[in-house]
């Protein structure tokens, strides 16, 4: 049931609250798929002899959009979401305006590290939002329909991407980066009102700000799910770091790679209107174990096939393609419901709780991930494995939660 903070007429509707959540958490989404394209012209300007350096374009954002959560979350308690928010969205653009004179790899992965803090402030804004207004499973169900918009943005990224590096070049990607972020801020201050009202609001100073750290730590289930989480992320992460070494060193698609990668993310799309329509009669839990545990039977099973018949040209192709969309849709079925699962008992610190939730998980996904993808050895080996060994350590901590029904 929906909490109503404002009076109605200040209230955005459903719709149009689903779809600015969409755009907000886009902003991470297409900040990563959207640079793939310009890797193998950024490794070969500034690192010719080490061209898997370039996929820590990806970590360094990401990195930056995990810690960035431990900034923006206690921020948000305090000042409100919509400051807070705003603020992030300015150092995002900020740090993209200074990569347009970046002059060398290293300083590029400064800024892109910046840029991920910056972003970290609508991702954990938005989900303190929705916290403000909904619980349970119907907090889920929000998640789950944003997430069916916010699966058109990793399936449009690349080919986006694509379109402004063959164009312009590289270094104009992040002037998209700054376009994007003001259109979505205009939209945002124009028309979302502040979820948390001044009486609810926490004094920034370290005891307050200690205390709800030690209340998000402290919480089992919240702690259980956080791991899950990791692992769930861990898995997708991995993917998108090697996505363009595979679908063009070991499968051929070359420049055609942004089609290939838009056909495995754009249907799993339905995934997300499925989850809303299924949480609300099974529950959270169940369907992200049903998640895990297709995903670690397929992503074996995909390994087993690789390994034995050795595909070549368009039979590796489509068997890949076809893996690669049962992990996106998969994902769909177990991002917002595992951290609604994680947030559900930390509404009294919505934000501080938001900000562990999305920093923790995501600095050890990338803990995770970053490995295997630079084990790439010119065979998908490395990234399928691995998918498999986190899934299936996934799904074996969700049955540590016997309790949860929800």
């Amino acid at each position: 049931m929906r909490t109503r903070v404002f009076p109605p007429q200040q209230a955005l509707s459903l719709r149009e609250y689903v779809l600015l959540m969409a755009a907000l958490f886009s902003m991470v989404a297409f900040s990563i798929d959207s640079i793939m394209p310009a890797l193998p012209q950024i490794a070969a300007q500034f690192v010719p002899d080490d061209v898997n350096r370039a996929q820590l374009l990806i970590s360094s954002f990401v990195i930056g959009a995990g810690l960035g959560q431990l900034v923006f979350g206690p921020l948000s308690d305090t000042i409100g979401r919509r400051c807070s928010l705003a603020a992030g969205m300015v150092l995002y653009m900020m740090a993209a305006f200074a990569t347009l004179w970046a002059q060398s790899l290293e300083s590029i992965l400064f800024l892109r590290f910046v840029q991920g803090m910056g972003a970290a402030g609508p991702r954990t804004c938005g989900m303190a939002m929705t916290r403000d207004l909904y619980e349970g499973r119907e907090m889920a169900r929000v998640n789950s329909m944003a997430f069916t918009f916010f699966v058109l943005v990793p399936a449009v990224a690349p080919l986006i991407g694509q379109w402004v590096v063959l164009g312009f070049g590289w270094r104009h990607m992040f002037t998209t980066y700054i376009i994007m972020a003001a259109l979505i801020l205009t939209w945002f201050l124009t028309r979302q009102p502040e979820t948390l009202p001044p009486e609810r609001r926490r004094k920034l100073s370290p005891g307050p700000t200690i205390t709800a750290f030690k209340t998000v730590l402290s919480t089992r289930v919240t702690l259980l799910y956080m791991a899950v989480i990791t692992l769930a992320f861990a898995q997708l992460m991995a993917f998108i770091s090697s996505a363009q070494q595979v679908f063009v060193d070991v499968l051929g698609a070359g420049t055609r790679f942004p089609l290939y990668f838009a056909g495995v993310t754009i249907f799993s799309a339905i995934s997300g209107f499925l989850n809303a329509q299924l949480v609300m009669r099974l529950g959270m839990r169940k369907l992200a174990q049903a998640g895990f545990l297709a995903q670690t039977i397929l992503a074996f099973t995909t390994t087993l096939f690789w390994a034995v018949y050795a595909p070549e040209g368009s039979t590796a192709l489509w068997v890949f393609c076809a893996w690669a969309t049962t992990l996106f849709f998969l994902n769909g079925l177990s991002f917002g419901n595992l951290n609604a699962l994680a947030i559900q008992p930390l509404g009294h610190v919505a934000g501080t709780a938001s900000a562990v939730i999305g920093a923790l998980p995501t600095v050890g996904a990338i803990a995770i991930a970053a490995p295997i993808g630079l084990m790439f050895n010119g065979t998908p080996f490395p990234l399928l494995i691995g998918v498999t060994i986190c899934s299936g350590l996934a799904l074996g901590l969700m049955q540590l939660d016997r309790h949860n029904a929800s």
